[in-house]
C-alpha cells in the first residue's frame, strides 16, 4: 500500500488548491474576483528576503498585491492579486504534523486570502469552520 503513494506534483497541488477554493462559502470566493492561486516548491529569494526568513521551509504560503482595504477605485492598473502555496514547506509542515494535508492547505489558502481582505485571524477561523 505505502509503497505506491508519493508526494503531489506542483500541479496536482495546485489543482487541490483550486478545488479547495471552490468549497470556501460562496460570499467569501465572491469577493475574491481575479484572485489568482499558485504553487511554487519554494519562495524566490527575493521573497524570503524580505519576509526576514531564516530558512526557505518558514514560510508556507503568501499573498502579493494590494489587499481590498487598501484599494480605491482611482488607482492606476496593477499586477492581479496572487496567492502563493510553497509546496515543499507544506509537505514538510505535513509530515511533522498529525493534520490532513487537505487541512493544511485549506488552512494556508484561506490565511493568505485573509490577508486580501484584511481580516483577522478569528475572521480566518470562522471562514475555515464554515468550510469543513
Amino acid at each position: 500500500m505505502w509503497t505506491d503513494l508519493k508526494a503531489p506534483s506542483l500541479a496536482e497541488m495546485e489543482v487541490t488548491a483550486h478545488d479547495i477554493f471552490e468549497r470556501l462559502p460562496a460570499e467569501f470566493r465572491g469577493l475574491c474576483e481575479g484572485l489568482i492561486i499558485r504553487v511554487d516548491d519554494f519562495p524566490t529569494e527575493n521573497v524570503l528576503d524580505e519576509m526576514e526568513c531564516e530558512s526557505e521551509f518558514d514560510l508556507l504560503g503568501l499573498f502579493q498585491g494590494v489587499g481590498l482595504p487598501q484599494q480605491s477605485l482611482g488607482d492606476v492598473a496593477r499586477l492581479p492579486n496572487m496567492v502563493w502555496l510553497y509546496r515543499r514547506p507544506i509537505l514538510d509542515y505535513w509530515a511533522e504534523h498529525d493534520e490532513s494535508l487537505g487541512h493544511i492547505l485549506r488552512h494556508v489558502l484561506i490565511h493568505e486570502i485573509g490577508h486580501h481582505f484584511g481580516l483577522s485571524d478569528d475572521d480566518m477561523e470562522a471562514i475555515e469552520a464554515q468550510a469543513e
